[in-house]
């Protein structure tokens, strides 16, 4: 145990000095072996359907933010009733499905950029992602940190005359997540790269190497698979369709760029194979604004990415004596976008940090996503940012300003 905290300690401190990712367009390399490795530890020890569809729902990182903001404001719509409320939405199928997993979105929404690396990381060398995440599964095994249980199956065969380690749900019809520290795969091989790693809520960092959230019922909500030998992700077309109710023919999953809303792709490649983005743009930068600008579509309840088919905005509570604008991240009657306090600088709760998430407090971020946080920090964070919010009066409906009459936090900006 004191080794464990040990190495979590040095885990914490290296990701304080996590390099941060390269987005420039106009000389965007080819993601290296232990960037990738980075990228994918926090999901490479999850069931290969729920891994394919991660790696497809990252391509699109501003509907994970809308979704993750559903599934915030509507924590008891499960099972059949998410299964319905997930046809009027107008995100990608794996966006969709990914809401049968609160704790994936989470993570994935309050990890944003490391998503949106993980996507271009994918859309651009996918066969490289797949082979990271068999190299991090042979390390976890050799620990002995991977095996067979009654929540999953631990099987090597033989793919594309490849040997590779597949993990599949003991249950079909029931997947557990599981929750790991970056430990489970050994002696880090990359110190300039510490791995990412997110601390679900309810959970004490240190408490156990691996472990289970509680089993979920996927019914039809897991439709996808990877191809291990062949590099690939593919999807299942009889629970594909039975989930999304539709009829595709093909098995083979395609990058849809309309679904991409904006967010400019990485490198050159991406970009001639999906769209005319602008090069020559800083894509970190840009997808912040982007990104800001989705959030504060969701806050208004005008994005058409929270409207039905009908046009009319998706269901979610009002605060008493506020607008239903809010998806669950602010007090009664704050309907703005505001989520954050006096002096905490711009729209995004980044108080000057360039972070993403909500959070509201200088620093909690430190920029560019450093891998190992504080699930205690984080919740002690938001609780604070909660109450700001309710002290300062910020509601947008409401005539005072959003963000109280104390300086912003360091000159944050709102997004570019």
């Amino acid at each position: 145990m004191k080794l464990i905290s040990k190495m979590i300690v040095l885990w914490f401190f290296a990701a304080l000095a996590l390099p941060p990712i390269a987005h420039s367009q106009d000389a965007a390399q080819p993601f290296k072996k232990e960037e990738i490795e980075q990228l994918v530890a926090p999901i490479a020890l999850y069931p290969d359907s729920l891994v394919a569809q991660i790696l497809m729902a990252s391509t699109y990182p501003l509907e994970v933010v809308s979704a993750a903001r559903w599934v915030k404001a509507n924590p008891s719509v499960k099972d059949k009733a998410l299964e319905d409320a997930m046809q009027q939405q107008p995100w990608d199928p794996s966006v969709k499905s990914l809401t049968a997993f609160p704790q994936v979105l989470a993570m994935m929404n309050e990890k944003l950029e490391m998503t949106q690396a993980l996507g271009d990381a994918f859309l651009a060398q996918q066969k490289d992602v797949l082979d990271a995440i068999q190299r991090l599964r042979g390390r976890a095994e050799q620990a002995g940190n991977l095996k067979s249980s009654q929540e999953q199956t631990v099987t090597t065969v033989k793919e594309g005359g490849e040997t590779v380690i597949k993990i599949e749900p003991a249950n079909p019809q029931v997947v557990y997540v599981p929750t790991y520290q970056p430990a489970v795969y050994g002696p880090w091989p990359y110190p300039a790269y510490p791995p990412y790693y997110y601390y679900p809520p309810g959970y004490t960092p240190g408490a156990m190497l691996f472990s289970f959230a509680v089993g979920v019922a996927v019914g039809n909500a897991l439709w996808g698979n990877c191809n291990w030998g062949g590099g690939s992700v593919y999807v299942n077309q009889s629970t594909y369709n039975n989930y999304n109710r539709t009829n595709i023919k093909n098995g083979d999953w395609q990058h849809r760029p309309e679904h991409r809303k904006g967010a400019e792709y990485r490198d050159r490649g991406s970009r001639e194979r999906f769209g005319n983005q602008r090069p020559g743009v800083d894509t970190r930068e840009s997808f912040r604004g982007r990104a800001e600008q989705g959030r504060q579509d969701i806050g208004r309840g005008g994005a058409d990415s929270v409207k039905g088919p009908a046009g009319g905005a998706a269901t979610r509570p009002a605060g008493p004596g506020g607008p239903q604008g809010g998806f669950g991240d602010r007090g009664p009657g704050q309907g703005g976008v505001g989520d954050r306090g006096p002096g905490q600088g711009g729209v995004g709760d980044r108080g000057g940090q360039g972070g993403f998430g909500d959070r509201g407090g200088a620093g909690n971020r430190g920029g560019a996503f450093q891998g190992v946080g504080n699930g205690a920090q984080t919740r002690d964070f938001s609780n604070r940012g909660a109450a700001s919010r309710g002290s300062a009066g910020g509601a947008r409906g409401g005539g005072a300003p959003r963000g109280g009459s104390a300086p912003r936090g360091g000159g944050g900006r709102r997004g570019r």
